[in-house]
């Protein structure tokens, strides 16, 4: 029983930073901005944020430093997703470049501005963020062990963050201009939304979350930031697309991949698998060929926005 606490344990840690980014890039694509650099977003906000752990980490620690962190990796999340929005909207260039460039730009400055404090590429910080039990929930029969023990906040953020986005894209007036803009543009506009200024706020919504994700996915699983994220924010694009950019299906496609990732980091801590004397790189590339695999098969019956990757221009009809 140990080992299947350890294991969702784990997969929660995998899961909830693809489900924060693929909901950031939900947000921008619903508006129309396809958001290839969901990667760089990620490492530019893991990279602020743990700078910003390591500076604090003499005088602040607990979840009070890993929320001031997590307000840094939201903010330079959303000033890097500022250039993609500036691009796509303003100067309408083709949006997979832009994200592409940002994707290069972000570990390059990240290891350029490393090296020049430390010395080194790699930012370390003290991880005083665990938390061994919480209090009543922790002791909850089967639960507990599962999602209130050896834990960190950041997950019940991630399904913070879930009801949030549903509630928004679905129950309000915002969300409802935002998909607007996504499927028909144009008649958004005939109306009175200000499709560029959807479109931008879409896009640092994404920027946002997706700099949260960064934190999220770093925090849990290392000390040692190195100006990767290891793939994380191509694998949430898969996840947008294998949840059909809709809150829900979004879930469980994260909880799928983060039970591919899941197997193919904790496989030595599961005896069976461990026995099969099976290759570890052979485990390493699951959740790739996972991806590779799911999306062939689903993809035909994606829908994405209609008018997704489409510059607006205001003077066409």
């Amino acid at each position: 029983m140990e080992t299947f606490y350890y294991l969702v344990q784990q997969m929660m840690f995998f899961t909830v930073p693809l489900l924060i980014v693929a909901l950031g890039g939900m947000f921008s694509e619903r508006s129309g901005i396809v958001n290839v650099a969901l990667e760089g977003i990620m490492i530019f906000g893991a990279f602020c944020s743990v700078l910003f752990l390591n500076f604090t980490q003499d005088f602040i620690s607990g979840q009070f430093q890993l929320l001031l962190a997590l307000l840094v990796a939201a903010a330079s999340g959303a000033l890097i997703s500022l250039l993609h929005a500036y691009a796509s909207v303003n100067m309408r260039a083709n949006q997979v470049i832009s994200g592409t460039a940002i994707n290069l730009l972000a570990p390059a400055f990240a290891i350029y501005t490393a090296r020049i404090i430390f010395g080194v590429q790699q930012i370390g910080f003290v991880n005083t963020f665990r938390i061994a039990k919480v209090p009543i929930l922790g002791d909850i029969p089967f639960i507990g062990p599962m999602f209130f023990q050896k834990c960190y906040i950041t997950t019940y953020l991630g399904f913070i963050i879930l009801a949030i986005s549903y509630v928004v894209l679905y129950k309000t007036r915002f969300g409802l201009r935002l998909r607007a803009c996504g499927e028909h543009p144009q008649a958004a506009d005939s109306v009175g939304i200000n499709v560029y200024k959807m479109r931008y706020a879409g896009t640092i919504i994404s920027g946002i979350l997706g700099g949260i994700g960064g934190l999220v996915f770093i925090v849990p699983v290392t000390t040692q930031f190195n100006a990767s994220v290891a793939g994380y924010g191509f694998l949430a694009l898969a996840v947008l697309i294998f949840g059909n950019w809709k809150p829900i299906p979004i879930l469980w496609a994260a909880l799928f991949f983060g039970m591919m990732k899941t197997l193919s980091a904790a496989y030595s801590g599961i005896p069976f698998l461990l026995n099969l004397g099976i290759p570890n790189v052979v485990f390493k590339v699951i959740p790739y060929i996972a991806t590779l695999v799911v999306l062939a098969f689903t993809s035909k019956n994606s829908a994405a926005p209609r008018a997704e990757g489409v510059p607006y221009d205001k003077g066409q009809r």
